[in-house]
């Protein structure tokens, strides 16, 4: 992702949180039922209480909310390239860790976290051959101790100019390069599919 792309995500992240504040439209997702429903997919890798979890396109916090929420509490950081929607963040969960920049921004030691999750953040149409997104994978996976799992938009249901969506075999077999044991999972919505990546 080059500056010029990452400036134009900052920018509309400022634009929606202006319009709709705390809420699930300022992060482009079509309701809270549906953000929740691949927050659920994500924790059922494996996630349980105490758990280091880093979440890469954090926006507000809101995977550590419903793990609460679900009686989960993590030990939780946050990574995200908007200062408008981490400024939220950080006055919602002042017992969590919010770092502003990109995931190669950040100077994580590999193995950092017992999982790495990562909820829309791949979404964003780069018209790079999908270079950015194979490369945000590989490094998540570096960071964990326990496994990753990411979502991403499905292209069998959904192609439009402005959003990045893959073939699911497509990324399985990528990350299968990377992982020994992968699993897609994509039976909770048409157009989204899930990949959880264990570290064996």
């Amino acid at each position: 992702m080059n500056e010029k792309q990452r400036q134009r995500i900052v920018d509309k992240h400022k634009d929606s949180y202006t319009r709709f504040g705390y809420h699930p439209h300022a992060l482009y997702w079509s309701g809270r039922d549906i953000q929740e429903m691949r927050f659920k997919v994500l924790a059922e890798i494996g996630i349980q209480a105490g758990d280091a979890v880093l979440d890469v396109g954090c926006g507000f916090g809101d995977f550590k909310s419903w793990c609460e929420s679900d009686a989960c509490p993590i030990n939780y950081t946050g990574v995200d390239v908007s200062p408008d929607i981490l400024s939220e963040a950080r006055q919602r969960h002042a017992d969590a860790s919010f770092y502003e920049g990109d995931v190669f921004d950040m100077s994580f030691e590999h193995q950092s976290f017992d999982w790495v999750i990562l909820s829309g953040a791949l979404n964003e149409q780069l018209h790079d051959d999908s270079c950015y997104a194979k490369s945000v994978i590989g490094q998540i996976y570096k960071l964990c101790r326990k496994g990753v799992a990411f979502n991403m938009l499905d292209a069998r249901f959904l192609k439009a100019h402005d959003l990045h969506s893959l073939m699911p075999e497509y990324i399985l077999a990528y990350c299968q390069d990377l992982c020994a044991e992968c699993e897609l999972h994509d039976d909770y919505l048409k157009n989204d599919f899930s990949i959880y990546m264990y570290r064996t």
